[in-house]
């Protein structure tokens, strides 16, 4: 690892610590990503940038020594100094060497299928997934053999409080890169000058989801590819209607009784 992705790397791991204690941040049910294997984390976007999994990176790292592996935009490896960044955070551009090596080695790749679209919508519209007909991860799991882990929690989305739809607003004035347009609020003025709430954060694993790796699945198919994407978006949102605050604290991201273990 050269030096400027060590800092990176140095840097990510500082802030998001301090993070995880600003935010009171655990974790229920840590363990299927414990478990041997590479897999695919597939998380909900919390507004407006996903503190919460980022948060989740570090609390694997500290656990497994390695941060998850994100997928970024191919356009990061075109800019000076940045491709040493990514490698020191680990992140892959897209589907290529580096992210066939992280699977061979075990390692989980972490993706939110939502993007800005989930991520950055105004203050009526929280905790519902909403990936429309994304599948493109599904592709990658398939390709891979890689398990999906559902994964969710509560607080992330009162972090700020979203006055507009940025998604909708970056598409309609043509924003650059798709980059969305979002104001919001936080608790020292507006995003992204402004400290987000002090809000406490809970991250809620669900156990892997194995469908689409059964015998004779097609992922040419988009019908079939669509039934597990309504399988794995239901998951997503058992858990963040399991980690809301009016749900029973005794439920756990299975849907059985008894209290998950916490981290």
């Amino acid at each position: 690892m050269t030096a400027t992705g060590a800092a990176a790397r140095a840097a990510w791991l500082t802030t998001f610590r301090l993070l995880q204690r600003y935010h009171r941040y655990e974790v229920v049910n840590l363990e299927p990503l414990l478990r041997p294997g590479a897999k695919l984390l597939v998380g909900y976007h919390g507004r407006p940038l996903a503190v919460d999994l980022c948060m989740l990176t570090v609390t694997l790292h500290d656990r497994l020594g390695y941060l998850p592996h994100g997928i970024a935009h191919g356009a990061f490896d075109q800019l000076p100094g940045m491709r040493e960044v990514t490698e020191g955070l680990g992140f892959v551009t897209g589907d290529g060497p580096r992210l066939a090596e992280a699977v061979a080695k075990g390692e989980h790749v972490l993706v939110q299928p939502g993007g800005t679209r989930e991520g950055c919508r105004d203050f009526r519209h929280r905790y519902r997934v909403d990936w429309g007909g994304r599948v493109g991860y599904l592709r990658l799991a398939v390709r891979y053999g890689l398990p999906i882990v559902p994964i969710a929690g509560h607080g992330m989305d009162d972090a700020y409080l979203g006055l507009n739809d940025g998604y909708a607003w970056g598409k309609r004035l043509g924003m650059p890169g798709r980059l969305p347009l979002w104001l919001g609020v936080g608790a020292t003025g507006l995003w992204p000058l402004s400290l987000p709430f002090p809000v406490k954060m809970t991250q809620w694993v669900g156990e892997p989801l194995t469908r689409h790796l059964d015998a004779g699945f097609d992922a040419e198919d988009r019908d079939a590819l669509l039934a597990v994407h309504r399988d794995v978006t239901g998951a997503v949102q058992g858990l963040l209607d399991a980690a809301g605050p009016t749900s029973a604290r005794g439920t756990s991201p299975r849907g059985h009784s008894g209290t998950p273990p916490r981290w």
